[in-house]
């Protein structure tokens, strides 16, 4: 089996004791059997997290654990190492504020949580690493987190309402925030919630495809809910509003080497991911066609 391997932080890979090489956001490829068990080693560089380990078998590919997501494509299966743990396990209190009749206490112990103590029991919620610098104020819903490119509400029961990447711009009557896509063309989102539920939601884009781009630029557009109307020929233009349910429920797309092709990335299951591919046919500039690879 053609085997992938990608990281969020660099780190260095060892299969069975062998030295395979460094790993980031390139991938490092090998041929490995699900049959031989082999034990695969990974060690984050700079001593700043925890290293761990899991055996490349059968098992593995069907339910990989926490730290590891897996992408089956045309090829092979990528193995996408993230959720690394602090290698500092002593307790740091990072802030800690007294709101509303609550105490609040951010702290980081191999990961990010947040304690809360009020009239409803004492609450510790897990966060994403990015609130590490967040500063707590009261809302109608709870408290916001709020870093330089980060958010987070929590209910005053401790229960995680709403995270996101993205800058608060207004936090009054409603959340107000600009959020990012990180898609090829730029694209963010300004949003609005409401007592913790989104209540509109306008996309802006910062880029402007070309025709090479156009394949990629439809797809994202999709995905999220932006105009594609542009991309699209005015035969295929008028099915322009059934092209999601069309493509179904992917979260995400992958570039191919040959830009009218791309693959999509669909769940399977809880950490696990399919890629399956689509080509473009073009006229006059415009995308007219969009044919699942195999069909």
């Amino acid at each position: 089996m053609r085997v992938y391997f990608l990281s969020e932080k660099l780190c260095s890979l060892m299969i069975n004791g062998m030295y395979l090489g460094l790993v980031d956001g390139f991938e490092r490829t090998t041929e490995l059997c699900p049959c031989d068990g082999l034990w695969c080693a990974v060690t984050p560089c700079g001593g700043e997290f925890q290293p761990f380990g899991f055996r490349f078998d059968e098992d593995f590919l069907l339910s990989p654990p926490p730290f590891v997501r897996l992408y089956y494509t045309e090829k092979g299966v990528a193995v996408y190492f993230c959720r690394f743990l602090r290698a500092d396990q002593s307790l740091r209190v990072l802030r800690q504020e007294r709101l509303a009749g609550s105490l609040l206490t951010l702290t980081l112990q191999g990961k990010l949580q947040l304690a809360l103590e009020n009239e409803t029991g004492f609450h510790l919620t897990d966060l994403p690493d990015r609130l590490e610098s967040s500063v707590f104020s009261v809302r109608r819903e709870g408290f916001l987190l709020t870093a330089d490119d980060a958010f987070a509400l929590l209910s005053r029961g401790g229960e995680l309402l709403l995270f996101s990447e993205g800058k608060v711009l207004e936090s009054r009557e409603t959340l107000d925030a600009e959020v990012p896509f990180h898609d090829s063309l730029g694209h963010t989102a300004v949003c609005r919630w409401r007592d913790g539920a989104l209540e509109s939601c306008s996309i802006r884009a910062a880029g402007t495809p070309t025709p090479a781009t156009y394949a990629l630029a439809l797809f994202e557009s999709a995905l999220i809910g932006a105009d594609v109307r542009p991309y699209l020929d005015d035969a295929l233009a008028e099915k322009a509003d059934s092209l999601k349910e069309y493509l179904g429920d992917y979260r995400s797309v992958v570039l191919t080497e040959d830009p009218a092709r791309v693959g999509l990335v669909y769940p399977r299951r809880e950490r696990v991911f399919d890629v399956r591919y689509f080509t473009v046919e073009s006229k006059q500039g415009k995308i007219s066609n969009i044919t699942p690879v195999g069909t």
